[in-house]
């Protein structure tokens, strides 16, 4: 072969968006220089293809968290994320554009690496070969995800993303439309067990091993594991199977409750517990990315960050289940709590927060949002005002300073006792930290793709769609008890096991680009029931079209004119 090959591709350059297809990107080089000494050129290659998960891993981010129930905005705004909070859906968001772009990069380069390696020739030449499978993989996975819908909906006939493995002889030429969500699953495992097959070098969690290719085909046959009520318990049992795998290969641990509630401090190649991550290092990661980058909606840390999106009424009501977390007293309960971090405001002032109904003017409840209620003294006992109204306060405990008030609508509204917090708008800033702190460095984070918390977890699931209550109620209880000693659930069955496995996913997963993909995956609703700027009454189904992307419109717009098609996702249901 005598070309040279042109890793960013023509694929996403001319097949998806017609741009860069006169430059050699970063990590590419002619094929010659290839064949003449192949380890060397495709450590190269492979770091060329790592660096664009960079990017992509930040839309990765956004498009599964921000679409969940863990994250509030202060206010609307304009960028492109907010389409994900908000569910009004566009093919013109750059965002998505992004993610779209890097994604197939990804694809290309790896696919090109794959063909221009010989296999066989050295157990660290096909080391690194995994390692491109691995990458290809996932990046297939990742896509069907975010644009073709759940597997348990008609995956034969629903649309997944095109399969474009490599530069193409004509990237003139006609283009494939997208297949099936069962053809990309398909791709994605095929090039996983491959990986898995392939990589016999580790090299640490900032790279592919056999162990991180274990660790997604678990959760990939955990997706297409169907709804607690119709499973599939074939590929259920394979999910169990690759995470059974994992956990007894030893090479990682859960750490323990006071190493976890630090976890995000740690590089991945000093976290046990860490499979895999995109590795970012402080050097690359300058005062723009503090702002942009992920951790900078969450918080605002050592002067950097917007620190605008707050974790959610309903997740802090979560870690609030067992026993109530006082961050201003550091009393945490649940271990999860340390990654978020309320912000007081100066001063020893006590409030009584809680959340109310807000109504429009004909009477209609449209909304929540906080109340911080001056607290008095009276000789009934104690009593909160707000806008020159006064509540009783009813005891609820104490001792954890729980109480009822109630309200002028005619509603018992529950809430605490706190110091004052801080407000952004209308709201308390509950700081998300989950994403920030890497070596203490402000906002820097490698974000994680597979941890062995998530292991257990999808250990979890895949026995309980099983029938097996026992495996599943252990290994959900290793997660549980690690973050809530002594409180693991006393037993599991088929009526609690949806309901108790979503719970600990929600709680463990927080932040890490999972929840509103669990949700849909297994055909239930996302309802949002807390203050914030969203439609806090709506219900999304699983069925509904919002729940996929759409195509980004300058992929489709590339497609014209070469005789091919690039099919859109529906516009309404």
């Amino acid at each position: 072969m005598k070309k040279t090959i042109l890793f960013i591709l023509l694929i996403a350059g001319v097949l998806f968006t017609a741009c860069d297809i006169d430059r050699l990107p970063y990590g590419s080089m002619p094929d010659e220089k290839i064949k003449q000494d192949p380890g060397a050129s495709l450590n190269t290659l492979l770091t060329g293809t790592y660096a664009q998960l960079k990017g992509w891993s930040d839309v990765m981010h956004r498009c599964g968290e921000y679409a969940g129930d863990n994250i509030m905005i202060r206010g609307t705004s304009t960028d492109a994320f907010y389409e994900f909070i908000s569910y009004s859906r566009t093919p013109n968001n750059y965002r998505l554009q992004t993610f779209w772009d890097n994604s197939y990069k990804v694809i290309a380069q790896s696919s090109n690496i794959i063909t221009m390696i010989e296999e066989g020739q050295s157990p660290e030449i096909d080391s690194q070969l995994g390692e491109a499978y691995f990458l290809r993989g996932m990046m297939y996975f990742y896509l069907t995800r975010a644009y073709g819908r759940p597997y348990a909906q008609n995956p034969d006939k629903n649309l997944g993303v095109p399969i474009v493995n490599g530069t193409p002889d004509d990237v003139f030429g006609e283009m494939p439309d997208r297949s099936t969500v069962a053809e990309t699953y398909a791709q994605a495992i095929g090039d996983l067990e491959k990986a898995a097959a392939l990589l016999t070098v580790d090299k640490g969690s900032a790279y592919a091993s056999e162990m991180a290719a274990k660790a997604l085909l678990s959760r990939i046959y955990l997706y297409m594991s169907g709804t607690y009520e119709t499973p599939n318990t074939e590929y259920a049992r394979l999910a169990e199977q690759y995470a059974d795998e994992v956990i007894a290969s030893g090479e990682f641990a859960l750490l323990p409750r006071e190493e976890f509630m630090k976890y995000t401090t740690f590089t991945p190649e000093n976290n046990r517990e860490t499979i895999f991550a995109i590795k970012r290092i402080a050097s690359e990661f300058s005062g723009y990315d503090h702002y942009y980058g992920i951790g900078g909606m969450y918080a605002t840390i050592g002067g950097m960050g917007w620190g605008e999106m707050y974790a959610s009424a309903r997740y802090l009501a979560l870690l609030d289940e067992t026993g109530r977390n006082d961050w201003a007293n550091g009393k945490l309960v649940d271990a999860r709590a340390a990654f978020i971090e309320p912000q007081y405001a100066d001063g020893d002032s006590r409030v009584f927060r809680f959340i109310k109904k807000v109504y429009n003017d004909a009477g209609v409840h449209t909304n929540y949002n906080y109340v911080q209620a001056q607290i008095e003294e009276s000789a009934d006992g104690l009593v909160c005002v707000e806008e020159d109204e006064r509540y009783p306060m009813t005891a609820v405990d104490a001792e954890q300073g729980i109480y009822t008030v109630d309200y002028a609508d005619g509603e018992t509204y529950r809430g605490v006792i706190d110091r004052l917090m801080r407000l952004n708008r209308a709201y308390p800033m509950f700081y998300i930290t989950k994403t920030s702190r890497e070596g203490e460095e402000s906002h820097l984070h490698s974000p994680i793709i597979s941890r062995l918390g998530e292991i257990y977890l999808n250990k979890a699931e895949a026995a309980a769609k099983q029938g097996d209550y026992g495996t599943a109620l252990s290994a959900l209880n290793t997660i549980r008890e690690r973050s809530l000693p002594g409180e693991g659930y006393s037993s599991l069955d088929a009526s609690s096991a949806a309901e108790l496995i979503d719970k600990e996913r929600q709680l463990e997963l927080a932040y890490q680009a999972e929840r509103s993909y669990d949700v849909f995956r297994n055909g239930k609703s996302l309802t949002r029931h807390y203050p914030g700027p969203h439609r806090a009454l709506e219900e999304v189904s699983a069925d509904d079209y919002r729940v996929v992307y759409y195509i980004p419109q300058n992929a489709i717009n590339a497609y014209r004119g070469t005789g091919s098609t690039l099919t859109q996702n529906p516009t309404s249901n």
